[in-house]
């Protein structure tokens, strides 16, 4: 290649991103959008990569570590293009196996705390359909992913039951995100927790291991895109939690608890941000209920921020949504909420299809909503 040809190619690189570097200091709504335009870009060019990765390592007998490989090279690229940094205490607890790792579940930008912590032999649930996906499906099959039959609770027993069979016998872990959905808010809370995943663990009988990233409104919400640093602990509070000796009569008790210890540690390192503009002004005519209430409308992320395929989990843990008064009035948009008997009949109308009882705590990808 001549040294011309060579200007020539870097001059067409260079330019657009000059535009997008001026651009995005023009305004606050022009940096959010490159940002995350940024951002998405990464995560498409980085699936590629993944793809390569794992025909790669299932080639040389590693599938177990596909995710671990995929996850730190975008973390690697992300981190540096959009300049948010991830900060870990308690990384040792994360190369516990077997184990059930749960963490809070606030954005898109999940992935970039997954990015730095995802462990080695490590993988995901998914419902069976996603097995059949093009490109995706093949990708989850490759890295290790576990895959639940939804169809019926019959079927979803036995599926879970495989599963721990599966993480046990291959010594790896499940990440899972009890939530159920995404809870970003200003104030530091989470969600109640869904029991899927503290059936598993009990049924497996392996540890629990929960994993807090900080509330990150400061740096990331609808219009706002900054730099930074995130916290993510897994010390102090919240060492592997055994389940040796406990049953299924445990597993609301077991949820509760780790629940609430993840909300101790989330507002202990989370930073505050007090209410400024349109936020105190909202938060002036809109106080915050001390009972549950019926559900308010969910506030949307933008049509580019929602194009990623929706991790989630199904189903509802009805002991919860009567527990925890202070964590439900803060979260109360979850529809579900209101309605203490849903776990125990088919939700219909999902994003992901028919739920069932079984449903809870499992990670499913399911159609982004808009």
């Amino acid at each position: 290649m001549s040294v011309f040809s060579l200007v020539k190619s870097l001059a067409y690189i260079s330019l657009p991103v000059f535009a997008l570097h001026t651009l995005s200091k023009s305004s606050p709504i022009a940096r959010y959008y490159v940002r995350a335009t940024m951002y998405l870009s990464t995560l498409g060019v980085l699936s590629v990569w993944g793809a390569i990765v794992a025909v790669g390592m299932n080639i040389v007998g590693d599938r177990y570590n596909v995710n671990w490989v995929v996850a730190r090279s975008f973390y690697l690229v992300a981190s540096r293009i959009i300049d948010i940094k991830v900060e870990v205490e308690g990384e040792e607890y994360l190369e516990t196996r077997p184990a059930i790792l749960v963490g809070n579940h606030q954005s898109m930008l999940d992935i970039l705390y997954l990015g730095r912590i995802f462990p080695k032999r490590a993988a995901i649930m998914a419902k069976k359909e996603l097995q059949w996906s093009p490109l995706l499906g093949q990708f989850m099959s490759l890295s290790g992913a576990v895959f639940v039959d939804r169809g019926n609770n019959a079927k979803a027993i036995r599926s879970l039951q495989a599963a721990c069979e599966t993480i046990k016998a291959n010594n790896t872990s499940l990440w899972m995100f009890p939530e159920g959905t995404r809870s970003m808010r200003e104030a530091p809370d989470m969600l109640p927790f869904k029991k899927g995943a503290f059936h598993m663990a009990i049924e497996a009988g392996i540890p629990v291991v929960p994993v807090v990233c900080e509330n990150y409104w400061r740096l990331y919400r609808k219009g706002v895109f900054g730099t930074g640093t995130l916290k993510v602990k897994g010390k102090s509070l919240l060492p592997p939690i055994p389940t040796t000796g406990l049953n299924t009569s445990d597993v609301a008790d077991l949820a509760s608890r780790v629940h609430d210890q993840m909300v101790e540690v989330l507002r202990e390192i989370s930073v505050s941000v007090p209410s400024t503009g349109s936020d105190r002004k909202a938060a002036e005519i809109t106080p915050t209920p001390l009972v549950p209430q019926a559900p308010a409308t969910p506030a949307k992320e933008p049509a580019h921020a929602r194009i990623l395929p929706s991790v989630t989990e199904a189903g509802l843990d009805d002991s919860a949504s009567i527990s925890r008064s202070e964590s439900v009035a803060s979260t109360n948009f979850s529809e579900e909420l209101s309605s203490p008997t849903s776990s125990r009949h088919g939700l219909d109308g999902s994003e992901a299809g028919t739920e069932t009882e079984e449903d809870d705590g499992m990670v499913l990808v399911g159609r982004p909503r808009v």
